[in-house]
């Protein structure tokens, strides 16, 4: 099809509805996860001791911003996973870089008989191995976003993986790990395909966020049968001290 009859097409047909994973912690807070979210006007987010995801409208305006700092506090870093545009003015970047979705598209998804649920009394261990491995955000409450399952040898957790967003419909796969001495033994594989077995069981479907320079990453995902939904962006960005009108951004308890 030439661009004037995809023009015409979209015409007729009108612009494509968004998708749930276009802006994936919106749509779980406002859903599955909606008796975690902390809410300021139309701006969500989990508990700080949950996740660090949080929600933006898709076109966020000023009172967003400001509803933004607010929950945050003042001068706060905050997460800005998915966000691509321009700050307010009073806000500063503080870090971004280039990340990538990935959904399910012909996953092996099986049981592991080795694998075992991880649950709260297990969380040290799982923050232990999460700083030794740095797989990306785990934090206290994390294990209460869905199943987690871990990998033991001789008593030791050397390799976990579970569940993190749930948009409607959707689960994402997150702190995918593996102790540094048992890494090449296929650990990470093993529960990607037990945690997404799980989701299936749930008549759902896997998906994944990984940065874009992390190719060793996408290469095994993509062995694994997934395939690149979408770019995407992670980031985060100061919040300014005072709120236009000189008012100080209060954090909201």
């Amino acid at each position: 099809m030439d661009d004037s009859a995809t023009a015409a097409a979209q015409i007729l047909d009108g612009p494509a509805a968004p998708h749930v994973l276009d802006n994936p912690a919106l749509a779980s807070l406002t859903g599955p996860h909606a008796r975690f979210a902390e809410r300021r006007g139309r701006v969500v987010r989990y508990p700080v001791d949950v996740s660090p995801w949080l929600a933006l409208p898709d076109e966020p305006d000023a009172r967003d911003w400001a509803d933004l700092a607010a929950l945050a506090g003042p001068g706060a870093e905050v997460p800005l996973p998915g966000f691509r545009g321009e700050v307010p003015e009073g806000w500063e970047i503080t870090f971004r870089i280039e990340g990538v979705q990935l959904v399910d598209d012909g996953l092996a998804a099986e049981p592991d008989a080795e694998a075992v649920r991880l649950g709260p009394a297990d969380v040290p261990e799982m923050l232990d191995l999460v700083a030794r491995t740095q797989p990306g955000p785990f934090l206290p409450r994390t294990i209460e976003l869905g199943t987690y399952l871990g990998i033991r040898r001789d008593g030791a957790l050397i390799a976990m993986a579970g569940e993190r967003l749930h948009p409607p419909g959707w689960t994402e796969i997150s702190a995918v790990c593996t102790d540094p001495t048992h890494r090449g033994e296929g650990l990470a594989t093993r529960l990607i395909r037990a945690v997404a077995h799980g989701i299936r069981e749930r008549g759902e479907t896997p998906f994944l966020h990984t940065g874009a320079q992390n190719t060793n990453a996408i290469r095994l995902y993509e062995s694994l049968g997934f395939r690149l939904r979408r770019h995407t962006a992670f980031g985060a960005a100061r919040a300014p001290e005072h709120l236009a009108g000189g008012r100080t951004a209060v954090p909201v308890a």
